[in-house]
């Protein structure tokens, strides 16, 4: 039931305008961790509000990037937290297995696109005529 805690990060944490923080987690039994790049969230709210996670008994740190780093194994493109117009993509690395959870929140939830990085979309490239 791991993927309930990526879940519960994803609700607790944030988004930035042209930015991304990459959240790691530790405590006695897990150590995960997201990076959540801002689509359209405010900078100061991404920074001080959907990037600092409250996981009480969890050791917490996050580092502020240009840009998610590779390596992660499922992607929600265009999250949405419930009830407001913000929208970030989450990046999730260390338990692939966590995708069984991770992606119908994604999908049916957050009204995002989960894509694992390395696979071709199914839709045609814009602008192809052929």
């Amino acid at each position: 039931m791991r993927g309930w805690w990526w879940l519960l990060l994803w609700a607790a944490s944030g988004q930035v305008l042209a930015q991304a923080c990459v959240v790691h987690s530790q405590s006695e039994r897990l150590n995960v961790q997201v990076c959540q790049q801002n689509d359209n969230i405010p900078e100061k709210l991404f920074h001080d509000g959907f990037c600092q996670p409250n996981l009480p008994g969890e050791k917490v740190d996050v580092q502020f990037v240009d840009e998610c780093p590779a390596g992660a194994f499922g992607v929600c493109h265009g999250a949405q937290v419930q009830n407001m117009p913000y929208r970030q993509d989450i990046h999730y690395y260390d338990v692939a297995s966590d995708a069984a959870y991770l992606r119908p929140f994604c999908e049916q939830k957050s009204r995002g696109q989960w894509q694992v990085p390395g696979i071709q979309s199914n839709r045609a490239p814009q602008g192809s005529g052929n």
